[in-house]
């Protein structure tokens, strides 16, 4: 449901004109909705939360509100993005929301797209390798950060900088996970990069509240640039994001790590630190990296009962699913010719059971164990995220400074890019 908000508000910012391709395209039922209440055979739901538990059960499906061109499917964003791109133009933006994939090496990385495929960071580098126009990526999945990889030729660090000016702003880094994919209607209850990215662009807050414009117009020419609003994701997100850009993996391999330094005009960056000092109560980028670390390690302690709270859980799954399966030898496969026969002919005992069950109880609470350890190192991951938002600012405003001391084509390449991720097509 967020997704399809997201992309709904995303042409409402944009404009009109755009090509959306989105789930099994017009008519397809892609949108899952949160239920307002229970439905369903509570003593099935039991039985599937016991035997197979999945996600969407709880959910209904609908056809989207949107109106896509087609399916979202590898091959047709590939001929959209391939047709877009083939005659010289403007600066072209492709808005990339879903369920990312990680990639090691980060071009492997993408996007789940409809019918099991998906577009790869490489795939898309390549196809932008012969663009004849500028074009501005933004990713809001998981791992987007990935997609910064497209500042090089065939997204590859080794084959030098792309031939043409391609640019992108994403959720988070190619290693983290992002805020998002929510199947609750209520925009309230959802946190994401989106949220905050698109209201920035339109000068409000991620519920959609005018904010005052010296919070957003951060270089004081009077509009809002993504880059701007991308700063704004990055101090009001509450939660795991780590969002990055191509500027900032162009620093990281172009910039010296040690040497001279010059002043960079950098009004984002210092916008991000400023906030994010304040409300962290941090400066020096050696107290953030310390304070990183103690998070770090806490999370790790905090995996590591999770970890031992999901062993605890199976093994009581183990115990209470061979007491059911002694007495109803089929309840664990629906498909099974005597599996509704025997829920009809003996529902009183199953229920029974599970009630009376010391086996069963054992489980449930394994169970509550797991989601509290769960909600702990979700915590823990808002906590770290913050901080590495902080602590990477500060680290690229360093190395903006000294690759600016050494100046040349690297320079060039990293003002070009700062310039298209602060373009408004």
């Amino acid at each position: 449901m967020s997704i399809e908000q997201d992309l709904l508000l995303a042409q409402e910012v944009f404009g009109t004109g755009g090509a959306l391709l989105f789930a099994g395209g017009p008519g397809s039922h892609g949108v899952q909705v949160e239920d307002a209440e229970a439905r369903g055979d509570p003593l099935l739901a039991t039985l599937a939360e016991l035997f197979a538990p999945r996600g969407g059960r709880a959910a209904t499906y609908r056809p989207t509100q949107s109106s896509p061109i087609a399916a979202a499917t590898r091959s047709n964003a590939l001929a959209a993005v391939e047709q877009a791109i083939a005659q010289p133009g403007p600066l072209l933006r492709l808005y990339l929301a879903g369920h990312g994939e990680r990639g090691e090496p980060p071009r492997e990385g993408g996007l789940s797209l409809w019918g099991q495929t998906s577009l790869r960071v490489g795939e898309l580098a390549e196809a932008l390798d012969a663009a004849g126009r500028p074009v501005q990526v933004v990713a809001t999945s998981c791992f987007s950060g990935a997609f910064a990889e497209i500042v090089f030729a065939r997204a590859e660090q080794a084959a030098g900088p792309a031939p043409t000016i391609r640019c992108g702003l994403f959720a988070a880094t190619a290693e983290r996970e992002a805020s998002g994919c929510d199947p609750n209607p209520d925009r309230a209850a959802q946190e994401g990069y989106a949220l905050h990215f698109l209201h920035a662009l339109r000068g409000r807050d991620r519920g959609g509240e005018p904010l005052p414009a010296a919070q957003l117009d951060l270089d004081g020419d009077g509009t809002i640039s993504p880059l701007e609003a991308h700063a704004r994701a990055r101090i009001a997100g509450q939660g795991i994001d780590v969002p990055t850009t191509t500027s900032e993996r162009w620093l990281y391999a172009a910039a010296p790590t040690r040497g001279k330094s010059r002043p960079v005009a950098l009004p984002e960056e210092d916008a991000v630190i400023a906030g994010l000092s304040a409300a962290l109560g941090l400066t020096r980028e050696d107290e953030v990296s310390v304070a990183l670390e103690h998070v770090l390690k806490d999370t790790s302690s905090a995996y590591e009962r999770l970890d031992a709270a999901s062993g605890r859980e199976d093994e009581a799954y183990r115990a209470a699913a061979a007491e059911l399966l002694a007495r109803f030898p089929v309840l664990d496969d629906p498909w099974h010719p005597d599996f509704a026969p025997t829920l009809a002919g003996h529902r009183a005992q199953i229920e029974a059971l599970l009630a009376e069950s010391a086996l069963y109880a054992t489980f449930r609470a394994a169970q509550d164990e797991v989601a509290a350890a769960q909600a702990e190192v979700a915590e823990l991951l808002a906590r770290s995220a913050r901080l590495e938002r902080l602590l990477r600012a500060l680290r690229v405003r360093l190395l903006a400074g000294r690759l600016k001391a050494r100046g040349g084509s690297a320079w060039a390449r990293y003002e070009a890019l700062l310039a298209c991720e602060r373009g408004q097509p």
